[in-house]
């Protein structure tokens, strides 16, 4: 097997990763995840799709992460991952699917609107 590569997003965070035959070690940004990623929910979402198709010691993920805030990119590196174990094994594309993990969210911060404070958020009203 070859270099599997591809990509996830979420939010405004991009993950493209390299998955190839190995020992299970998933490194993002140079780093090991669970140095990467500091409380075990994030972790859990990183490896969820690898707990789905078995395969958490079989594959070395190398990973490429930009953008957002770090629970959009464990979401974005969980998306990537599930592309590339559907990749391997066409099978599992049902499993994930019941999941959700093969549908990219669509959910984006609103953007702020002029005269206001925020998105929604007006300024004070003073009737006089």
């Amino acid at each position: 097997m070859e270099v599997i590569n591809t990509s996830g997003r979420r939010k405004t965070s991009v993950a493209r990763i390299y998955a190839a035959k190995g020992k299970g070690e998933i490194t993002v940004n140079g780093k090991e995840y669970k140095d990467y990623f500091p409380t075990e929910i994030l972790r859990y979402k990183v490896t969820q799709a690898l707990v789905i198709a078995k395969s958490e010691d079989k594959y070395d993920i190398t990973a490429t992460i930009t953008g957002g805030g770090l629970t959009g990119q464990a979401e974005a590196l969980r998306l990537a991952i599930a592309k590339a174990m559907i990749t391997v094994d066409d099978e599992l594309r049902k499993a994930f699917k019941t999941d959700r993990l093969l549908t990219r969210d669509p959910r984006m911060v609103e953007r702020k609107k002029p005269g206001q404070k925020k998105a929604r958020k007006r300024f004070q009203f003073s009737k006089r």
